[in-house]
């Protein structure tokens, strides 16, 4: 037996047999052509149907993993237009006098090499998404492509790593588990595979691809992060052991449904659901979620060749309110920029993205979108439990434009005889160590704060959360994190306002108590945390 440890992305265990995902790319020789006009033509051939293809993955990745995880796929057929990319392509070709294939491959290396040599995280990830265009570009020429094997069996797959149109174009029904060399805990393969349901363990280095072959019994602890391969009978029996208590424990938590959460003795806190779109509607309800703690409005943007309308959103918001008939749900109004690109907002390449034009500072210098976004926003509130709530705040003042903001829009539509909730419940994410340390500034002009853990940490703690470098140095229970969490909570409830945490800390069970204890009064997960998360509060007892 031999064990190999990575770092576990989906809490569940899998036992099968290896299959070594085999890579047909096509070998990618130089030959001199004649003709660069016909290996142009090849080129946007080949392109026509990557983005074909592309479109296809991307309705998969709808139904699957939803709006936001899909996005990547979307990014991708547009990285596919990119001017210096393409240009690139055709100057080889006619320069050198090569064929497309080469053209394609040297392109691949420059512009990937480029990326990973850059100082920010969100731009070095840019070089797997070039690295995965071009190859889709390669094998749309030379007939190359990817599997895992074509047996019905279900099996464990094993990478160097996935690409995440290759995580997402393998049947689900077919994949046990993955199991990848490299990666980190916050690639787009691990947040796929995580939202697919599937265990995945990856970094778990290269010597496991070395000394594993198809059909190889394996064992994946997604708990530990622990891959068994040829295991011995008690490892074996004890694994099958904790599989079945996985099972079992999925069973009872549907008998959660409908049951309250409260802890021991009596205290309550509201359970709700993070979603990136009105397709995740029905994984909320069967979740049994309380509301919509976080609802990602920018998801209307992306899909989107150009601004989206008033009467576009206004549709979308309406929709997810009638759906959740009467329950809670948080809008969260425009997040992008940072590691979130929207081509027709024409934003200028930032050498810190993370730290520069994003979020509401784009609404506040742009107030016709803002604008737009507002009054399609109050207009839905006259459909349901509707709260608004501004991300990515420092300062008074930012708050107190957006309400200036929200009063204005009130008034036009009151003049126009135009329904809205009047009470509609304003908010603010408490995400940069600036709002936690003003909370009690910025608690009496809200009714809510919800805190971002996962931006609140990366700046409380100086650390890019997208660079796998620094995953040692992410301490997400950091006591500086939590401080600044109960800091916020004791300043919301002191000045009449409640909090709420749409972070992913809101799913670590090993902070429950901890963040009851401060006084939080809602944790919003993704759906699937949502019984567990259920379970935790009901096994408590804080006094």
């Amino acid at each position: 037996m031999t064990v190999y440890n990575g770092k576990g992305v989906y809490s569940s265990v899998a036992i099968g047999k290896a299959s070594v995902f085999k890579r047909r790319s096509a070998s990618v020789p130089m030959l001199k052509i004649d003709d660069p006009a016909k290996e142009i033509e090849r080129v946007e051939n080949a392109k026509a149907l990557a983005v074909e293809q592309l479109t296809a993955i991307h309705g998969k990745a709808l139904k699957e993993v939803g709006e936001t995880n899909a996005e990547i796929f979307e990014i991708h057929i547009m990285m596919l237009d990119d001017e210096d990319y393409n240009d690139s392509i055709r100057s080889i070709i006619e320069n050198q006098g090569v064929n497309a294939e080469y053209a394609v491959s040297v392109t691949s290396d420059n512009f990937s090499e480029m990326f990973a040599s850059m100082d920010d995280a969100y731009m070095q990830a840019r070089a797997a998404d070039v690295r995965d265009i071009s190859n889709r570009l390669i094998a749309c020429m030379t007939e190359g492509s990817a599997e895992s094997g074509s047996s019905d069996e279900k099996v464990i797959v094993c990478a160097d790593d996935l690409a995440p149109s290759e995580t997402v174009s393998l049947d689900k029904d077919k994949v046990l588990a993955f199991v990848t060399a490299y990666g980190s805990s916050n690639s787009h393969t691990a947040i796929l595979a995580r939202n697919m349901n599937i265990p995945a363990i990856i970094g778990v280095g290269e010597e496991f691809l070395k000394n594993i072959s198809d059909g190889d019994l394996m064992i994946v602890d997604g708990h530990t992060g622990e891959v068994f391969v040829s295991p011995d009978d008690e490892t074996l029996k004890r694994l099958e052991e904790k599989q079945a208590e996985d099972i079992k424990k999925k069973q009872l938590l549907q008998e959660l449904k409908g049951k309250e959460n409260v802890t021991l003795d009596g205290t309550e806190v509201k359970i709700y659901a993070n979603i990136g779109g009105v397709g995740s509607i029905g994984s909320v309800l069967a979740n049994d979620a309380g509301g919509i703690g976080l609802f990602r409005s920018e998801f209307l943007y992306l899909e989107s060749d150009n601004y989206p309308t008033e009467e576009q959103q206004f549709i979308a918001y309406r929709k997810v309110l009638e759906s959740m008939v009467g329950k809670k749900v948080i809008i969260r109004t425009l997040d992008i920029g940072a590691d979130k690109q929207i081509d027709y907002f024409d934003l200028e390449k930032e050498e810190n993205p993370a730290l520069g034009f994003r979020a509401i500072r784009i609404c506040l210098t742009r107030p016709e979108i803002f604008k737009t976004q507002l009054r399609a926003l109050f207009r839905a509130s006259a459909f349901g439990d509707l709260g608004i709530m501004f991300p990515m705040i420092t300062s008074v003042s930012e708050v107190e434009s957006c309400l200036k903001m929200c009063d204005e829009v009130k008034k036009e539509l009151a003049e126009d005889g135009i329904n809205f909730n009047e009470d509609t419940e304003i908010g603010i994410m408490i995400e940069t160590p600036a709002a936690a340390v003003i909370s009690d500034k910025l608690a009496p002009l809200v009714d809510f704060f919800s805190v971002g853990t996962n931006d609140l940490t990366q700046y409380t703690l100086a650390c890019d959360r997208q660079n796998a470098k620094l995953e040692s140095f992410v301490d997400t229970h950091h006591e500086a994190v939590l401080r600044l969490i109960e800091l916020s909570a004791k300043n919301a409830h002191e000045n009449g306002a409640w909090i709420g945490i749409c972070g992913e800390l809101a799913a670590d069970l090993t902070l429950t108590e901890t963040f009851l204890r401060m006084g939080i009064d809602e944790l919003s997960v993704s759906p699937p945390y949502v019984l567990p998360l259920r379970e935790k509060v009901r096994s408590l007892r804080l006094k």
